[in-house]
């Protein structure tokens, strides 16, 4: 992911020919970025903090599956709370400090890398107790697993986001302002590893596992006689549907750039255009963050209505205010209900 925007333009720079206007890209960026940032960034942290929230008011009577849900929304969560620093230093250059640029990239990698990690960890968890419902690892899914499961990942996610960490710098020397980025070593192969990390980590692998997993859980679904089969497996390919949805054309925009970078399939015009689709499709890829608790937390049934209990204990006086309103509008319904068959059996009569 691209951790400052000015990363779009940089490929200019070590690219053959002489460099690009891109003058307009950049312009356009400060407009629509920071006003669509702002917006994943209010209503994901509204979501992922209400799943936080309930889980925690809950946490007595957690499972595995609560553990891993809990964990996906923190990991969202911290990379939210990025957004509005990168969100400024597109209309600002960057104020907040060496420091901050090397925390900030860091809650942003691990928490995207976690948010990936975590939806593989409930893939994995899904497969267990659906095709292997009487297997040790099925019988072993206590929170304390979930707890050590949860463990591992954030340590994946901080070694995954190491080279961004450990390379964010100040820079003014590619901007007329100082921006806070990566700064790889020039020789090296650690920007080509980044991207390629990248694309394996948020792309391939995920994809390899989740097609074997629901590969395997879907038929075992339907050999089941119940009547939420069907409406399991229409969340199942949901899942599925909208994480690559999400998830693909950043990647694909990432390839090309990284190619881009490496002084092939070059040219101005290409340049430009993959410099805005970057802008629209990493901003899909993050909007993501929005979606994830209304598939994997709100489409449950037992979790909905956990939700509407704490928030009836929070804010009662305004559910018994929607709660009168409900029912007046259902009474006015019945009686224009009664006056309209009592003049249709005066009519038929």
């Amino acid at each position: 992911m691209t951790e400052n925007f000015d990363d779009y333009y940089r490929f200019t720079e070590d690219s053959p020919g002489t460099p690009c206007n891109n003058g307009n890209t950049k312009a356009f960026s400060e407009v629509f970025l920071p006003t669509l940032y702002s917006i994943v960034f209010i209503i994901g942290f509204i979501g992922n903090g209400l799943v936080v929230w309930v889980l925690i008011r809950y946490r007595q009577k957690s499972n595995m599956t609560d553990v891993c849900l809990f964990n996906l929304a923190l990991s969202d969560l911290l990379f939210l709370v990025s957004l509005p620093f990168w969100a400024h230093g597109t209309i600002d250059e960057w104020i907040f400090g060496k420091f901050m640029c090397h925390t900030i990239t860091g809650l942003f990698m691990i928490g995207l890398y976690g948010s990936i990690f975590f939806m593989v960890l409930m893939t994995l968890d899904r497969y267990v107790i659906i095709v292997h419902a009487h297997s040790i690892f099925s019988r072993n899914r206590s929170p304390k697993m979930g707890l050590i499961l949860a463990s591992f990942v954030w340590i994946l996610s901080l070694f995954a986001s190491l080279p961004n960490i450990i390379f964010a710098k100040e820079d003014n020397k590619t901007s007329v302002k100082t921006v806070c980025g990566s700064d790889f070593p020039e020789g090296t192969a650690w920007m080509s590893f980044t991207y390629l990390q990248m694309n394996l980590l948020s792309l391939i692998i995920p994809l390899i596992i989740m097609s074997f997993c629901y590969s395997r859980i879907i038929p075992t679904l339907l050999s089941i006689k119940s009547q939420k089969r069907h409406k399991v497996i229409r969340l199942i390919l949901a899942v599925v549907a909208v994480y690559f949805i999400f998830w693909t054309p950043y990647n694909i925009v990432m390839f090309l750039m990284f190619l881009q970078g490496k002084g092939y399939l070059f040219s101005c015009e290409m340049h430009n255009n993959l410099s805005l689709a970057m802008q629209w499709v990493e901003t899909i890829a993050l909007s993501h963050c929005c979606l994830n608790p209304i598939i994997y937390a709100f489409a449950g049934q037992k979790f909905r209505g956990a939700v509407l209990k704490v928030l009836k204990e929070q804010f009662p006086l305004c559910f018994s205010q929607c709660t009168n309103f409900s029912r007046q509008l259902s009474e006015r319904r019945s009686s224009v209900f009664s006056r309209s068959s009592e003049y249709s059996s005066t009519q038929i009569a």
